[in-house]
């Protein structure tokens, strides 16, 4: 039987992000760069500096603003796990009343959100998140809606699997390379990465969560790959007119958004197929990570293989054929999931800053230097100019996807002008310099920009290898 979240994940742009403990699903890219030829000579590794060189990670920062966004729609998600309104009770003591209204607030927020799916790019993960904070902290209070918001923060952060990821630990620093086997999901370079005792093995360009339903971050695990998923519409503004809500669809229906495979990731996540390549590198999802067709099939293969099964492109096809059996496979050994959000990577010598599409406010001059230092580069020893080069790709990367600031010190008069379109150009004979940038309200214009920095030559995070974009 399909949980209340399967349903709502997999929605028809948009909308829904429903999460469950078998389901979910998102999309996500690794956008194209625009590289900003910087040759910077610096000298020094050990420069003075004001900030520390201890490992940045948007979870463990104090700065509230860092904290994993939690919004009406995650919100309402939660509550398809059963567990949680007893958790509501035992642990915030809150009244089967005050739940009630929990409940009721998410839930029309969920619904509100309508079906339309053109304006996604507009729409703010920042504004979302406030209008969690306000309405339920006047349900509830100022104490207990803080509460609440962590609890919904340790459940999210886990997938409800904590004691399965205990030997997993998430990447104490941005940037991390893992040394051991693993699958690596980056959210804002719309990139996932399979490692294999510490080796890249594989790169797929995914999309990610809509703004209501960021992608977490944390560990998880995947244990099981399920080969042709029913799915169950759920009674939504988006499927009213089109489909028949509570009525299952059948594995390998047209209708069926889960695509040939999903491998759950802990509630309320999933990796699965049914996207389109034009939805890769952008907002496509729920809460899941959603590749096309042909890469979850790729994935699938890759995955069995890292866990000690034995999956062949014949199994997968056999598979396949029979659209209405579903199938479990399960994995000899669980294979950890780390879902990450750095907005700043160092990657083969250069300096990535993407833009911080759930605007957590991680691409700022402080973090900027402790990534930096993290591979011996001091950010004071650049030369001015490259210096003021990079700050101002910071800064444009810190705008939301309708090219506005939500940093009160960010002011956006430079770039006023929020219809402007980025050269999305992928060329590599062609250079553009970030002074030539305009903000955007299309988040899928402008991305990411790169620096090419001589310190950093041969440091970082790899490159993609034999990277999947369709």
């Amino acid at each position: 039987m399909k949980s209340k979240f399967e349903k709502k994940c997999v929605g028809k742009s948009i909308l829904l992000f429903i999460l469950t403990a078998m389901t979910l699903f998102t999309f996500g890219c690794v956008p194209p760069t625009t590289n900003t030829n910087i040759n910077v000579n610096a000298i020094s590794v050990n420069a003075n500096t004001n900030t520390s060189a201890a490992p940045v990670t948007a979870e463990k920062n104090n700065n509230p603003e860092m904290k994993m966004p939690v919004t009406l729609p995650v919100l309402d998600a939660m509550f398809t796990d059963e567990t949680f309104a007893g958790d509501l009770k035992s642990k915030l003591q809150l009244t089967d009343e005050q739940i009630d209204k929990i409940k009721k607030t998410a839930r029309e927020a969920v619904v509100n959100l309508g079906d339309d799916d053109t304006e996604s790019d507009s729409r703010s993960t920042r504004e979302a998140t406030e209008r969690a904070n306000n309405q339920i902290r006047e349900l509830l209070g100022d104490e207990k809606a803080a509460k609440l918001f962590d609890l919904v923060r340790e459940r999210w952060s886990n997938g409800s699997d904590e004691a399965d990821v205990s030997a997993s630990k998430l990447s104490s620093e941005w940037n991390k390379v893992p040394t051991d086997t693993r699958i690596v999901v980056n959210a804002p370079s719309y990139r996932m990465d399979l490692f294999q005792d510490g080796k890249l093995i594989k790169t797929y360009k995914i999309g990610i969560g809509y703004p209501e339903f960021p992608l977490p971050v944390g560990m998880r695990q995947a244990k099981t790959i399920i080969f042709n998923p029913t799915w169950t519409p759920p009674d939504e503004p988006w499927v009213k007119g089109k489909l028949e809500a509570g009525k299952t669809i059948e594995a390998g229906s047209a209708q069926n958004p889960l695509g040939p495979i999903k491998i759950p990731i802990g509630l309320p996540s999933l990796i699965h197929g049914g996207k389109s390549a034009a939805k890769l590198g952008g907002f496509a999802s729920h809460g899941c990570v959603g590749l096309t067709n042909s890469q979850i099939q790729d994935f699938a293969m890759n995955l069995a293989k890292l866990s000690g099964n034995e999956l062949t492109q014949q199994d997968v096809k056999g598979y396949e054929k029979q659209k209405t059996e579903t199938k479990n496979v399960d994995l000899e050994k669980s294979i950890p999931v780390e879902l990450r959000y750095e907005t700043i990577v160092v990657e083969g010598g250069k300096l990535n800053i993407y833009r911080d599409v759930y605007e957590r406010g991680t691409n700022t001059e402080e973090n900027l230097r402790r990534v930096l230092e993290n591979y011996g580069v001091s950010f004071d020893n650049l030369k001015e100019q490259d210096r003021d080069k990079i700050l101002k790709g910071l800064k444009q990367m810190a705008y939301n996807a309708k090219g506005e600031s939500f940093d009160k010190n960010n002011k956006p008069e430079e770039n006023s002008n929020s219809n402007a379109k980025f050269d999305n150009s992928n060329s590599k004979n062609k250079n553009s310099n970030t002074e030539d940038v305009e903000i955007t309200r299309n988040i899928k214009g402008k991305k990411q920009i790169s620096f090419d920095v001589a310190e950093l030559k041969g440091k970082g995070y790899p490159a993609p290898v034999e990277i999947s974009q369709k």
